[in-house]
């Protein structure tokens, strides 16, 4: 009985694991919608809000390490159960990643409200929503074990780099032709890296859950010929 009663209570410990995770993963999703809503829509009211929303990030990584040292120390996980353990406290790690580089979007889309817009920017909407859905995609694949969702993950990264080489060419263009746009231009030149870096983490998630499936680790390889 009384075994039982521990393993009952070890698989609320992971279960909760999983549930906090993605309650940190959907926060950083909806920062990453807000922080380019913000600069797109120049509401600074919104840019100061997801500002502040990175301190809840920041607070749940805290207390999802606490929890993975908490088990690893109580239960002494072994094989599968280890590697969940381990890649949680590495997954926790990039979306706190993802939150910085969302707060520093919102930072640069507080300084451009200020000053004249620049043509608008499709290709940024773009990197915005193939980022956040890589970011989806792989916290669901990391809580089913879903192997073939985290490729696809992985094969979308390629299609948000090239977005970002396109918008940094637009903007150097936008520099060329007009030197009073140098300034505004390197600003979205740093929101459109920080979606670029986003998509990275989100791949970095995806190569993780590949490990977590297969024990085999796939870094620096995934898209390799």
């Amino acid at each position: 009985m009384e075994r039982q009663h521990l393993s009952s209570v070890y698989e609320s410990d992971l279960q909760e694991i999983r549930e906090k995770l993605l309650e940190m993963g959907g926060k950083v999703e909806l920062m990453i919608s807000d922080a380019v809503r913000a600069l797109l829509e120049r509401d600074t009211d919104l840019a100061e809000r997801t500002i502040a929303y990175d301190h809840t990030v920041n607070r749940l990584e805290l207390e999802i390490d606490e929890k993975c040292l908490e088990v690893i120390a109580l239960r002494q996980p072994a094989a599968r159960d280890l590697r969940f353990i381990t890649m949680a406290l590495k997954v926790v790690t990039d979306l706190e990643r993802m939150g910085d580089k969302c707060a520093n979007i919102a930072k640069r889309a507080k300084e451009l409200n200020c000053e004249p817009p620049l043509r608008p920017f499709i290709d940024l909407t773009k990197m915005a929503e193939a980022a956040s859905h890589m970011l989806h995609d792989a916290l669901d694949a990391f809580t089913r074990a879903d192997e073939q969702l985290a490729q696809k993950v992985c094969a979308g990264d390629g299609f948000v780099g090239r977005l970002n080489k396109q918008i940094q060419r637009e903007l150097l263009a936008s520099m060329m032709a007009d030197s009073s746009n140098i300034n505004r231009a390197l600003k979205m030149n740093q929101v459109s890296k920080c979606l670029d870096r986003i998509a990275d983490h989100a791949t970095n998630l995806a190569e993780m859950v590949i490990f977590l499936v297969k024990g085999r680790d796939v870094r620096h390889t995934v898209g390799e010929n």
